[in-house]
């Protein structure tokens, strides 16, 4: 077996986009892989046959990234192959062109031109969709305009491009750019008509719609100035064009809804006692108001991390009166069921993450990560699961892999903290070793047993690498994930007495231990620098440096940073500059390397700005490395060349500073 090395991640497939076929024959999904001679992913449609269990690509021009099935043999996805609607959107136009493929050989052709950017679908039958699509409440509809009105108003989209006017918050999100009077909206679309209809108001940015017998079930929110977190549930009939508040936009944040049969299922959090991030429960509607279904304390998602998935896929569905959704359990993702009565069912029962799934007429059929497997398909055929795919297969099979050993311990508050050690994987008794400290995100994600490529190369590379989940983590409950005016706290006391353990438990050398982390793990790195000096170098990723500037410049800081920091710059204004990583910068001795991306909207390019110059200013040797063209989620879904600068940046830095 060889040592697994920093590129080979540009060889790993990664699934998304898992549907199965109306009548449950075929399953399909996509397959992304990385291109780094194109600097792009490769995406693929592939074909699952549920009986006899054989697998294929269906498509190979390498842009199928997401897809939709039209009827038992064929698939819409859409796609960039028509120059001359290119060209059109290269004018300020906006377009999405679908095209059909037949699951059993053949071309595939175009099928429909949308005039709308679309950002999901849905088909009600072979000429009717139901979807959303951004809508810009500036934008002059070039698509309508002949002659001398359309050269004008090409001419000033043009010119356009050199500015941005912004008159609400938030004014950007990470990921989508600028978005400042820019709304996901609902549209029906008649391809034999050509004709797309809205459906929801030139305000209402659409979160979740669902279908069901004509009737459309959405969630959204209407906001002008000023957008606040709470979200309303509303159901539009086509028949009589009419829309009827099921739930108003007041007390509630809403993750999804649902119809079971006649009745809707939906989560809702009232942030009354943990706030924005209290982890909403079920509920069902009647007469305008939401009755409690049963009380959840767990977030129904999938939030373990990893660096190794790529795409995603729907998280909730009613199939044959339940309601399908992940949930996070420690430090692990299961699917769940629920019906009308409240009765919850796990249906997954081995440790990792479900990433995406489907389910017909009983049978589950999803993609995860299990140990030290990446990303495969596996079957649930009772309490067991069978693994139908081999993507990934050579890398369990043929590099050397550190196997993760448990370090749990109990901290000052005398609870259990989850940890794990990943020994150097030629590591050898009697010899020591330098050591890395990673961080999680979020703060409300946790670590898993399962594949972390960043640290499986450290491990292959002679490092011993060691992480947890300190308090403010998901898995566990509200009262544990609970940090609100207490970042650098409680969460620092964790991470401080896990590296004690780990340290007086491995052979590791003491002045040789490495931090790093991104996100709120990047907050934690900055943190960590600035009240010790154990760490004798950190890489600092996506991080925050000041809680008053993220609060005026990021998509959520004027309403996350006030609601973690259980306060704002008016109000315990000393209190956001005490959790501010920046304060104690004059007392940082550690080097730092800071790794941001220009379009990082979540945690702006200026918070490591800051850190970095602070640090340069006091005399401690700091490098940054920035990225053009990439955001928050550069580590997962970067483009392949910038994932690999990054690790090797942070690889780097680290052998110059953790090695003899």
């Amino acid at each position: 077996m060889e040592n697994l090395k920093l590129k080979d991640f540009l060889d790993y497939k990664f699934i998304s986009n898992l549907e199965i076929s109306p009548n449950g024959a075929k399953t399909g999904f996509i397959v992304h892989k990385a291109d780094y001679d194109n600097n792009n992913y490769q995406s693929n449609i592939w074909l699952l046959d549920n009986t006899t269990k054989e697998y294929s690509k269906l498509t190979g021009l390498n842009e199928e990234r997401s897809f939709l099935w039209l009827n038992d043999s064929t698939i819409l996805f859409p796609a960039t192959r028509d120059k001359k609607i290119n060209e059109k959107v290269s004018q300020g136009e906006t377009w999405t062109s679908y095209y059909a493929i037949k699951i059993n050989g053949g071309e595939a052709e175009k099928y429909m031109d949308i005039p709308l950017t679309v950002t999901a679908i849905k088909a009600i039958d072979e000429d009717n969709f139901l979807l959303t699509a951004k809508y810009d409440n500036y934008r002059t509809d070039i698509n309508s305009l002949t002659g001398e009105e359309r050269a004008e108003a090409v001419k000033k989209f043009q010119e356009n491009k050199d500015y941005e006017v912004l008159d609400e918050i938030p004014f950007w999100s990470n990921g989508g750019g600028f978005t400042n009077k820019k709304r996901n909206r609902i549209y029906l679309y008649n391809r034999a008509e050509k004709k797309a209809t809205p459906v929801t108001s030139e305000l209402m940015a659409v979160t979740y719609f669902s279908y069901k017998d004509g009737k459309i079930l959405y969630v959204g929110n209407e906001y002008e100035g000023k957008m606040e977190q709470r979200e309303g549930i509303y159901c539009y009939d086509i028949a009589s064009g009419k829309t009827e508040t099921l739930l108003p936009k007041k007390d509630f944040r809403v993750s999804f809804a649902e119809f079971i049969g006649d009745t809707v299922i939906c989560s809702l959090n009232d942030c009354k006692e943990y706030g924005l991030n209290q982890n909403p429960s079920f509920y069902t509607l009647k007469d305008g108001e939401a009755v409690l279904l049963k009380k959840h304390d767990t977030w129904m998602l999938n939030t373990v991390g990893s660096d190794c998935k790529y795409g995603g896929g729907k998280g909730y569905r009613v199939v044959d009166n339940k309601l399908y959704f992940p949930t996070t359990v420690n430090k692990d993702a299961f699917l769940n069921s629920i019906d009308l009565e409240g009765n919850e069912t796990v249906l997954t029962k081995a440790n990792g993450t479900v990433d995406v799934y489907d389910v017909h007429n009983g049978k589950i059929v999803f993609a995860g990560l299990r140990g030290l497997r990446l990303q495969e398909i596996y079957d649930v055929v009772g309490e067991e699961e069978v693994q139908l795919t081999k993507f990934n297969e050579n890398v369990y099979n043929d590099k050397k892999l550190a196997f993760l050993e448990k370090c749990n311990f109990i901290n000052d508050a005398g609870m259990e903290i989850e940890g794990w050690v990943l020994k150097p994987t030629d590591y050898e008794e009697g010899k020591t070793y330098p050591a890395i400290l990673d961080i999680h995100g979020g703060p409300k994600t946790v670590y898993g047993e399962v594949f972390y490529h960043e640290m499986q190369v450290w491990a292959n590379m002679g490092y011993f690498v060691f992480f947890c989940n300190p308090r403010g983590g998901d898995g566990r409950g509200n009262a544990f994930a609970d940090i609100r005016g207490k970042y650098g706290t409680v969460d620092y006391d964790d991470l401080m007495k896990f590296t004690d353990i780990v340290l007086e438990k491995y052979p590791i050398k003491a002045d040789r231990v490495g931090v790093t982390g991104g996100s709120y793990g990047g907050f934690m790195t900055n943190w960590i620098i600035g009240h010790t000096d154990r760490f004798r170098c950190a890489a600092s990723q996506r991080s925050i440096a000041n809680w008053i500037s993220k609060f005026g410049t990021t998509d959520i800081g004027y309403y996350f940073n006030a609601d973690q920091n259980a306060s704002s710059p008016w109000v315990e204004h000393d209190k956001l500059w005490w959790h501010s990583p920046m304060k104690y910068a004059d007392k940082v001795k550690t080097p730092t390397l800071f790794i941001h991306s220009e379009e990082d909207y979540r945690c702006w390019l200026a918070e490591g700005i800051q850190m970095f110059t602070s640090l340069k200013y006091h005399g401690v040797e700091a490098r940054l490395c920035m990225f053009r063209g990439e955001n928050h989620e550069l580590s997962r879904s970067g483009k392949p060349k910038h994932r690999v600068r990054r690790l090797e940046e942070m690889t780097n830095w680290f052998e110059k500073y953790l090695k003899d």
